[in-house]
């Protein structure tokens, strides 16, 4: 091989392996950032007695309106937090996997979706709070992602979520006592729609 070109082809995988390292730090970075946010704010919402649970979505109230932009940061408790965690962090790492430009679009149809349907339908002096809107937001963008695009890669990546994580659509159904299946549901169209807007 001329010497040309191999340097060319070195040049080519320094570049390469640049950009990988790039966009895997912007994706630690939006995802650790926003999963801070989370912890940081249940840390002194437990320190005011969970007085912040007050900017939580209280249906059909102009005060409760705020909630849908709050209330995926607040979190009545540990095991709630955690239960947001985990696939906030893999859901929302898959999305940023498919197209890292499209996880701030998907997360903001996701909270519009969750924080709308649960004002809309939720019960009468109920607080809606917790990521978990957003986290089906995620799931249903990934799901759909696939059928939109039509595209290989996308496909799969629909086929890795439905398996690992299609048992969460179950929580869309309502009945659940604790569970918003309001905010599930409305995050899971917001994906679904993003899925479309995106594809």
């Amino acid at each position: 091989m001329p010497a040309n070109s191999r340097s060319s082809l070195t040049k080519s995988a320094a570049r390469t392996s640049r950009q990988v390292t790039k966009s895997v730090r912007t994706q630690i970075t939006t995802l650790g950032t926003t999963l801070g946010a989370f912890w940081v704010t249940f840390v002194v919402n437990a320190m005011l007695g969970g007085a912040l649970n007050q900017f939580g979505i209280i249906p059909r109230t102009t005060d409760g309106l705020r909630g849908i932009l709050f209330a995926p940061f607040l979190h009545g408790n540990l095991n709630h937090l955690i239960a947001n965690t985990i696939p906030f962090l893999a859901l929302g790492w898959m999305v940023m996997l498919r197209d890292a430009r499209h996880f701030l679009p998907v997360t903001l149809f996701s909270v519009l979706g969750a924080g709308l349907m649960a004002w809309t339908l939720g019960a009468p002096g109920s607080v809606h709070i917790g990521a978990s809107g957003v986290v089906f937001g995620y799931l249903g963008f990934l799901l759909l992602a696939g059928v939109y695009t039509r595209s290989f890669w996308s496909i799969v990546l629909s086929l890795v979520t439905a398996v690992l994580w299609g048992g969460l659509v179950l929580g869309i159904a309502p009945g659940q006592p604790g569970i918003s299946w309001q905010a599930h549901l409305g995050g899971f169209g917001g994906g679904i729609l993003a899925a479309r807007r995106y594809r």
